[in-house]
């Protein structure tokens, strides 16, 4: 293979180009040399500033051709190329050429990110936050025994006896991406199960999940216990309320442990039901709820106080309700929610 590479270097000048490239990262990684001097190397070779930068820790190294870090602001990358370590995203290299990229600008990026992710596994920290699905399952189980348990999130990564939070979140960024958010310094695990995203850390900060991501978040206390509060606060998202926090709900926790079918045969969650072919109106309905004010609720929904208004009508013929009076708006209210459960946190197409 060697040989015929030799033989078509001769023949190709961009074959003998991406060939000294090759050759050229795989001795700096020979020399195991960390991410500032892989960003100056790279840079040199390019002739342009080279960028990098770690999803989870948030770094950057954006280095100039003569080796000294690049000042201002980045511009707009002419080439990226992702980081990937054990199948996940961690990161991105970038070349910030001012002109058209060169001809052997993606075999360098190519290069570059693998030897950073050799890097990054070698140098730490590597903060990967994607785990194995079924230790997540065995840590949050409460059929798993205690010494399971322990051994399961041990091998997670999270020290023994730490307080430790769960999100169950649906999300429109890649899970790991989403846990980096929520949780951009400490240890972060996160896998699919049973189609939901799970979060565990140490310390969580919902605040920073992506729009249009719905969560539940469940208490610091034993991991099985948060994420079945996780996965019930999950239920309870909506719109106006896309993070819940399970020890927010009181009371209205009950809701989640009526059997589904004396939900369905509820005549007030049966008439909310026959207005999410229209999300609009459960919008609308939601809002009014919240609010009690025609006007306040034409304000969260961005609309004329007229076009809500026309909506109610709609909608209080549909419920047979009379939403201008508190009873009216709490047995709403109360249908909405449960009505909610049903769909169990997945925002209505």
């Amino acid at each position: 293979m060697e040989a015929l590479a030799v033989r078509l270097s001769g023949l190709d000048p961009y074959v003998d180009g991406a060939m000294r490239i090759v050759a050229f990262y795989d001795t700096l990684m020979r020399r195991r040399v960390d991410l500032p001097a892989l960003g100056r190397a790279s840079a040199a070779l390019a002739e342009c500033v080279v960028g990098l930068r770690l999803h989870g820790t948030g770094r950057v190294v954006r280095t100039t051709p003569d080796g000294r870090p690049a000042p201002g602001p980045p511009p707009p990358p002419s080439t990226t190329t992702p980081i990937t370590l054990d199948e996940e995203e961690i990161g991105t290299v970038w070349l910030e050429r001012p002109g058209p990229p060169g001809p052997l600008d993606e075999v360098l990026l190519d290069r570059l990110a693998l030897a950073a992710a050799g890097a990054v596994e070698r140098y730490g920290p590597a903060r990967t936050t994607m785990a194995d699905p079924a230790l997540v399952e065995l840590a949050i189980s409460p059929d798993t025994d205690a010494a399971d348990r322990a051994r399961a999130l041990r091998l997670l990564g999270f020290p023994a006896g730490a307080p430790l939070h769960v999100l169950a979140v649906r999300s429109p960024l890649p899970l790991d991406r989403t846990a980096a958010l929520v949780c951009p310094a400490g240890t972060v695990k996160a896998a699919l199960v049973d189609d939901v995203g799970v979060i565990l850390a140490t310390a969580l900060d919902p605040s920073r999940l992506p729009a249009d991501a719905r969560a539940g978040l469940g208490a610091a206390t034993t991991p099985d216990l948060s994420w079945r509060r996780a996965r019930a606060a999950l239920r309870f998202t909506g719109p106006l309320e896309p993070v819940v926090r399970h020890a927010d709900l009181g009371a209205l926790a009950l809701l989640a442990e009526i059997p589904e079918d004396a939900v369905r045969a509820n005549p007030d969650v049966a008439a909310v039901a026959r207005l999410a072919d229209d999300p609009q109106d459960l919008r609308t309905l939601d809002a009014y709820c919240a609010t009690g004010s025609l006007r306040r609720a034409a304000e969260l929904l961005h609309l004329h106080h007229s076009s809500v208004s026309r909506r109610l009508d709609h909608i209080t013929r549909t419920l047979a309700m009379d939403l201008t009076n508190p009873t009216g708006r709490l047995r709403a209210a109360l249908a909405l929610t449960t009505w909610r459960l049903l769909t169990d946190g997945t925002p209505p197409a």
